[in-house]
Formats: C-alpha cells, structure tokens, sequence
C-alpha cells in the first residue's frame, strides 16, 4: 500500500470543519427520506435479499452515529442500542438527536486527536478524521438506496438535491429591483 502523506494539524481542522458541516447538510436531508416512509408499509423489501425498507433505516441511522462516536471515541465499537425506535417518527427523532450528539463530539476533538490512527476492522488505519469521509459516503449511498423504495411502497419522495417528481424544484424568489 502506498504511504499516505502526513496531514497536518491545520488541515484535520479544517477538513472537519467542512465535512461535518457537509454532513450536518446530508442529516437534513436524510431525515425527510426516513420521514418518508410509510409506517404500515415498513416491511416493503425490493427484493427477498434485499433489506426491508425499516432495516435499511435503521441501518442509516444507527451506522451513522455509531461511525460518528467511533471517530471521537477514537476505536470503533459499532454497537447496537438497546433501546432501539419503534416508529419512523421516533426513527427521525432518535437519528436527528444522536448525530447532533456524535457530531458535537466529533467537533470537541483536538487536532492531535483528529490525527490519531484508528483501526477500523483491520482493513483500515487511518487517522480518525479521515473517517468522516465514510460517514458522508454512508449516508448518502444508502439514502439513495431508500429512496428508490418509496413510491413502491405508496410514499412522495422529498427533494434531496433540487427538486423531484413529487417536490419540484421551486427556485427562490428573486428580490425586487430597487
């Protein structure tokens, strides 16, 4: 494997400043698709391999925040709570309040911190802010994957980037000319 270049403590501080903002933008945006689904039809799957529509939300979820405290626990532990949500109500809930949770811990770390190498899995060593990649990535891979699931299961699908079928893009008002 190639050696990976030295990062400096400027840029673990500035590359988490932009990516946790960039994800703090995708939970947003995460939301109104787990908002999306439809209660009485959770148990829609695409394919009897595939996950449930509930499943893949919570893995969202639950895999979001768990990489999230991993980073600032600098050691991924991916556990799973115990007190898990019942409802997609609850789900949206549960996922807007841990994140913002994980994420302020990930914001308190120093840049010495940041820097550490963590093992994740025995696949990967990098430096914990490094890491925060994965959580983008993550997040927006399997949203897309939800998405797909939710006019089969009688759902609108929100705007995620612009507009969609149900939601078209509505360009903001332009101002007045003085």
């Amino acid at each position: 494997m190639p050696e990976q270049p030295a990062l400096t403590p400027e840029f673990a501080l500035g590359y988490r400043a932009i990516m946790l903002d960039g994800i703090q933008r995708e939970i947003e945006i995460t939301k109104k698709v787990l908002a999306a689904i439809p209660d009485a039809k959770s148990d829609y799957r695409h394919d009897p391999n595939g996950r449930s529509a509930w499943e893949l939300g919570w893995h969202i979820a639950n895999t979001d925040v768990q990489l999230l405290d991993g980073i600032a626990d600098l050691t991924f532990k991916m556990a799973t709570p115990e007190n898990k949500p019942k409802t997609v109500a609850e789900l949206v809930a549960w996922y807007d309040t841990q994140t913002r949770r994980a994420a302020g811990r990930v914001a308190g770390l120093t840049a010495e911190q940041l820097l550490t190498p963590v093992n994740f899995a025995g696949v990967f060593n990098f430096p914990a802010v490094i890491y925060l990649g994965f959580v983008n990535n993550h997040c927006i891979h399997h949203r897309g994957q939800l998405s797909t699931y939710l006019r089969p299961m009688g759902a609108k699908c929100p705007s995620i980037y612009g507009g969609s079928f149900d939601f078209p893009f509505q360009p903001p008002a332009t101002a007045a000319k003085a």
